[in-house]
């Protein structure tokens, strides 16, 4: 009995180290669960107000869009516009300088032959009342127009040619050439003009 006596002093001391140790193993748990927030996911309401704010920014945006897509259109056909009066200037300054014979001409063919022709840059242009026809060979030639590539659709007949931006609204984003003319023994010069408000 003396034994069991003896014993249970040193059962209770190390009961209770131990269960200290448990207490602050479990606090320290505690502590670190207080510390992380628990994960968690979207709730519904904040679903839909990001799915609100997003289409109020889309409904805002949109309509910047198009307005960049039409003045895309519109300085592309102001852009084409500038070229074909430039080209047409050009052409009738280098048919000119032929008929004159002040310099001599690149190629045989030039704006003295039958049909009249001038040399631009290597390319051979028609010529029709000493400036470029309103043709695939005259106008699209002098000014480099390729209607595929420029997003034009290349249109008209006779002594016109038009040509339609891809995008626009026929015939209100178009672009038309009339080629010269002759008033008596006059030069009239070709009439280049521009129509936006389709485009």
């Amino acid at each position: 009995m003396p034994r069991i006596a003896a014993d249970r002093p040193n059962a209770m001391l190390a009961g209770c180290y131990f269960g200290g140790y448990r207490e602050r193993k479990s606090a320290m748990i505690k502590e670190a669960s207080r510390m992380r927030p628990p994960a968690r996911g979207f709730t519904l309401v904040e679903l839909v107000i990001v799915i609100t704010i997003i289409g109020i920014l889309a409904a805002v945006a949109l309509p910047r869009l198009i307005d960049a897509q039409r003045d895309a259109r519109v300085a592309k056909a102001n852009a084409i516009f500038g070229s074909i009066r430039s080209a047409s200037a050009l052409a009738r300054s280098r048919c000119e300088l032929d008929v004159a014979g002040t310099t001599s001409s690149a190629t045989v063919t030039n704006c003295n032959s039958k049909p009249p022709k001038v040399n631009m840059d290597g390319t051979m242009v028609d010529i029709v009342n000493r400036y470029p026809a309103a043709s695939a060979t005259g106008i699209d030639a002098a000014a480099g127009i390729t209607p595929s590539a420029d997003g034009l659709t290349p249109g008209g007949g006779g002594n016109t040619r038009t040509f339609d931006v891809i995008g626009g609204t026929e015939p209100n984003c178009r672009i038309s050439y009339q080629e010269a003319s002759l008033s008596g023994t006059a030069i009239v010069a070709p009439v280049v003009t521009v129509a936006t408000s389709g485009c």
